[in-house]
């Protein structure tokens, strides 16, 4: 196979965002009549689902405090349920269970949940709670719950095979996916700052649009591009100058070696994804110590992709320069951003303490199979989905990728000259202007 040395579209990243911006392009440049897949390339470093997309736990939900988020979700959703065998879809569902500090958030998202016709149920109240909960697990023993928002779509994804199945679909439709090369730098035009061409590991690659959707990676090429280290952010009225533009957290996933049927609810069925959030205090099972009394977070789901229960935990800031974070290698190769003791005992007895049947399982805890990944954040922790140089669109989702696997369809319609009002909320610009989005009272920084 020779060596292409030019694409009319040249997409960066072949996870969730580059394969599903190539998908929809080649789809909507061949029914439009002005292309096909073949004017389209995409191009990875290591491999097809190497970076987050390959990693993620794979929860696909529409829980979200901000009106923008739930309404990029919902499409999500509805891209994600149109082909679920290829996307290795499962719409078990999702159910964010929270303390009273939470409870008003938790309300709001289902108000507007209604008012966009996202099916949910909400359970308001503490004994309320608990009656719905034991409902659906005669074992559940969760402490300082006061609301339960139950989203009867939504789900997870078996990621690594979701990934395979976009790429199939896109490649079907002509699209060029290459591995292995990695992009260097690139150029920009004499006359203009465009970019002309990206110069990688295997050659030139001469372009006329780049689409850059590299998750974690996104500082790196944010930085080749020669955009802002720094910016202005205005936030309540004030402006607060010289903030940097990236910061990373880790995230924290693991996965509890037992049978995936043990996780079923009382009728027999396999569970919607548990996200719970509390402030009960949180003790140990490995030695009855005190974890924490302030406020935490967990998630979980049976998957036998995984071979277990699988979930994760509240994420933790990394306080470096994002120039000095080790992306590489990623995920489970990393030597230092993986979770480590701290971690396990933290996840393994908040299950224990959410429900009976986790009690004592600790010790099936898989540490075989280290987990967890870095995410590149914005200022807000939320995405920017944006015109950069001309002909560049970045798509930084600020962690949110995975699920998003709507945002490439909206990506392509924007390459295709046509704005999307969903991605509007989503524009660099609103950093200077103070359009922010709201932040809620969750543990996590992407709720």
């Amino acid at each position: 196979m020779t060596f292409p040395h030019a694409a009319k579209f040249a997409i960066i990243g072949a996870g969730i965002h580059g394969l599903s911006t190539a998908l929809h392009l080649a789809q909507m440049l061949k029914a439009s009549g002005k292309g096909s897949g073949a004017d389209i390339l995409v191009v990875d470093k290591t491999a097809i689902a190497a970076g987050a997309s390959g990693i993620a736990c794979g929860v696909v939900r529409n829980n979200y405090f901000q009106p923008a988020m739930r309404e990029l979700m919902a499409h999500s959703v509805e891209v994600w349920e149109s082909d679920p065998k290829a996307y290795s879809y499962h719409p078990v569902g999702y159910m964010q269970i929270s303390p009273e500090c939470m409870r008003a958030d938790v309300a709001s998202i289902y108000e507007q949940q209604q008012a966009i016709g996202y099916e949910s149920v909400f359970v308001d109240g503490a004994e309320a709670s608990a009656r719905y909960m034991k409902g659906l697990f005669d074992d559940w023993q969760a402490q300082g719950i006061t609301s339960v928002l139950h989203e009867k779509r939504g789900g997870y994804a078996n990621n690594v095979a979701s990934m395979q199945g976009l790429a199939a679909k896109a490649e079907a439709e002509g699209v060029r996916v290459l591995t292995g090369v990695k992009v260097l730098d690139f150029e920009f035009g004499s006359n203009s700052g465009a970019v002309t061409a990206l110069n990688t590991n295997e050659g030139r690659i001469a372009c006329e649009t780049v689409v850059v959707g590299v998750g974690p990676w996104v500082n790196k090429i944010w930085n080749l591009l020669e955009l802002p280290k720094k910016i202005d952010v205005k936030s309540n009225g004030t402006l607060h100058k010289d903030i940097p533009m990236w910061k990373f957290w880790c995230l924290e996933e693991g996965t509890l070696g037992v049978d995936p049927q043990m996780h079923r609810t009382n009728d027999g069925n396999f569970p919607p994804v548990l996200h719970v959030d509390t402030d009960a205090p949180l003790y140990s099972q490995r030695d009855g110590r005190l974890i924490t009394d302030k406020i935490w977070g967990i998630y979980y789901k049976p998957d036998f992709n995984f071979g277990g229960i699988q979930g994760g935990a509240s994420p933790y800031k990394v306080e470096q320069d994002p120039d000095q974070v080790a992306v590489d290698p990623y995920g489970p190769e990393s030597p230092e951003f993986v979770v480590g003791e701290d971690f396990i005992d933290m996840w393994c007895s908040a299950l224990a303490h959410c429900q009976k049947r986790f009690e004592g399982k600790m010790p099936l805890y898989r540490h075989e199979e280290n987990s967890g990944g870095l995410g590149c954040f914005t200022p807000d922790n939320f995405p920017v989905f944006d015109v950069f140089r001309e002909n560049v669109y970045v798509i930084a989702d600020s962690n949110h990728g995975y699920k998003m696997l709507g945002v490439g369809k909206l990506v392509a319609q924007e390459l295709m000259g046509e704005k999307s009002a969903l991605l509007e909320p989503f524009r660099f610009a609103r950093f200077a202007k103070g359009e922010l989005h709201p932040t809620s009272h969750s543990p996590f920084p992407w709720s």
